[in-house]
């Protein structure tokens, strides 16, 4: 079967995206924008790459959702991207408003698509796409988790400067200042993390991964960051497409799982053709659980004061 993949919004997160899924070959590749001239143009950019990579994809941009119909997957980057001092909370009523458009777009063209949202703040949009799509919770699935792991991956990897390969982590809860990175978990090579790293340098890597995020921002200046974001949707989308059954931390609906229901929050599952196949509990200490809980409320917060 030959896979369609449609990326909303041709920024540089949806752009990286889109070059790694059609580099992968494993799907064409139809990017959206309000900009039109801009999806067409990194479009055309990105197929004159294609003979250079040597892939056989094909990647369309422009401003018509038309050509995105039959998507076995949409992935949402479009929205306004943090600035300097700008926290994911303040971009809450613009974004509701331009994610809740682009989903019913998308969903009167891909009835049966999955939606993997990774537009900010990430968990209240994964709320908007669900109750605007009417979807199952199976095919509504945040971008949030894997990002947030692959940067204290990349923490402890540097820190130990060991290979990337060798470093596994997870975290927990919302894609924001509260999330819970879990080290107990993480593994270098299959050795837990506690047994190589001190508990203060545990500490300063735990919070420089809550702090991943403006850590970019704060460096860019204008914008955001967009290369782990887009390495890290297309990650998800190999993971559907191609049936993986990989276990990855994602935004998902909770029915009950970690003691929560009626809220997208940051778990561990599993990622096949289905979409979010499985819910993975973790056992957590006190300490963990409550920490989960003050990321919950934070994301509560959120869904709260989304728009009516």
């Amino acid at each position: 079967m030959h896979y369609k993949v449609t990326v909303v919004g041709a920024g540089n997160v949806g752009a990286t995206c889109a070059q790694l899924i059609a580099q992968a070959d494993i799907a064409d590749v139809v990017m959206v924008d309000v900009a039109a001239d801009l999806a067409t143009g990194k479009a055309l950019d990105m197929m004159e790459s294609a003979p250079v990579l040597g892939f056989n994809a094909r990647i369309t941009g422009g401003g018509d959702y038309d050509p995105t119909a039959g998507s076995q997957v949409c992935v949402v980057t479009a929205g306004l991207a943090r600035k300097p001092g700008m926290s994911r909370d303040d971009l809450l009523a613009k974004n509701t408003e331009i994610v809740s458009e682009v989903v019913r777009q998308l969903v009167s063209r891909s009835p049966e698509t999955i939606l993997i949202i990774v537009t900010n703040p990430l968990d209240a949009m994964c709320e908007v796409a669900r109750r605007v799509s009417g979807f199952p919770r199976e095919r509504v699935i945040g971008m949030a988790g894997v990002l947030d792991a692959a940067r204290m991956r990349w923490f402890i990897a540097e820190k130990l400067s060991v290979s990337v390969e060798d470093v596994d982590a997870f975290v927990l809860g919302g894609h924001g200042d509260s999330m819970v990175p879990l080290p107990r978990y993480a593994t270098v090579n299959g050795m837990p993390l506690p047994q190589l790293l001190d508990a203060d340098t545990i500490a300063q890597i735990n919070d420089r991964t809550r702090n991943g995020g403006a850590e970019i921002v704060n460096y860019y200046k204008t914008g955001s960051a967009y290369y782990a974001p887009g390495a890290s949707s297309y990650e998800m989308v190999k993971a559907i497409l191609l049936d993986k059954k990989k276990i990855l931390p994602c935004a998902v609906y909770l029915q009950g799982e970690y003691g929560y229901d009626g809220l997208f929050i940051g778990v561990p599952c599993l990622l096949g053709r289905g979409g979010m196949e499985k819910v993975i509990e973790l056992k957590l200490t006190t300490e963990e659980k409550a920490l989960l809980a003050k990321s919950a409320e934070a994301v509560k917060g959120l869904v709260e004061a989304l728009p009516k």
